[in-house]
């Protein structure tokens, strides 16, 4: 038995190795990396000197960096939570489709998804321009008068969260979609026959068994958004980019524009464990709704 054992252990380890390999590699030395490069004086490529902990020193006083996290968090509550109801919403109006039409709805909703950041911005750079942009419309019943939403701080955000909503929530869809197909209706049918509205269907059937979707949802949505980049940066340019700083955002001007690799992976490092705090929480609210 003992030789049996060793023999399976043997096994597991060749079996794993290949993946421990690339991952350690590809993650963990790159990691171990930028944490060391925290506490240099360095270049983004190159030796350093050593800091010790002036770099975080300086990011707790850095003024632009508490900008980049304040608009990163407006952000953040701008599309993760009102972007997964939007979705939960459409998925609940999709299904009550059927046949041609409900794959035809659903396509719709989830083209803007696969589309590239370049060709997102092209369109809403091109419906909101100032001069004949089609949204200029509603925005100026809005404001009172017809605004380049790309070039006025209060718009910019409340802007971008739209067009990230538009554009990412095809995903969102398709897995609410996908949890409300495996709820048995059964139990719509025994809910029907005790009188229950439509309302308490959802609220007692439909959301408590979506209830783990909506979390995956919501933590991707959350991790997906702590990273926001590309639409703040390629609509800022030429614009207020301090006023509409983000963090990932400011890693990449402190990177490689200003080549300071050690406070930028300060900062870097500071991104992931707010992602990696925020994800360990609602992997927590799952694990505890679920044993409710």
């Amino acid at each position: 038995m003992l030789r049996n054992r060793r023999t399976e252990l043997l096994t597991a380890f060749v079996l794993v190795a290949p993946f421990l390999a690339v991952y350690g590699w590809l993650f963990l030395y790159p990691t171990f990396q930028m944490i060391e490069m925290t506490f240099l004086k360095a270049p983004l490529i190159g030796e350093g000197k050593w800091a010790g902990f002036a770099n975080y020193a300086k990011m707790f006083r850095d003024p632009v960096m508490r900008i980049a996290v304040l608009n990163t968090a407006y952000f953040v509550l701008l599309t993760v939570i009102p972007g997964t109801i939007v979705a939960l919403s459409i998925a609940l109006m999709v299904r009550r489709l059927k046949g041609f039409m409900q794959s035809l709805i659903l396509a719709a909703f989830f083209l803007p998804y696969v589309l590239p950041v370049t060709v997102v911005y092209v369109l809403w750079d091109w419906m909101t321009n100032l001069q004949f942009g089609m949204l200029q419309g509603p925005i100026a019943l809005i404001a009172g008068e017809p605004t380049n939403i790309w070039r006025t701080t209060g718009w910019f955000m409340p802007g971008a969260a739209i067009l990230t909503i538009w554009w990412t929530n095809g995903f969102s869809i398709l897995l609410f979609l996908a949890g409300l197909r495996n709820i048995p209706a059964e139990l719509y049918e025994a809910a029907e026959l005790d009188g229950a509205t439509r309302w308490q269907m959802f609220t007692r059937v439909t959301f408590p068994l979506l209830w783990p979707v909506t979390v995956l949802c919501l933590t991707i949505q959350l991790i997906l958004q702590l990273k926001i980049f590309d639409q703040v940066y390629l609509f800022a340019q030429g614009g207020q980019t301090r006023a509409t700083m983000v963090m990932v955002q400011y890693i990449y001007e402190q990177a490689f524009q200003k080549n300071n690799g050690g406070y930028s992976a300060t900062i870097a490092l500071a991104l992931f464990v707010i992602v990696l705090a925020f994800s360990l929480f609602q992997f927590q609210v799952l694990r505890v709704r679920s044993v409710k």
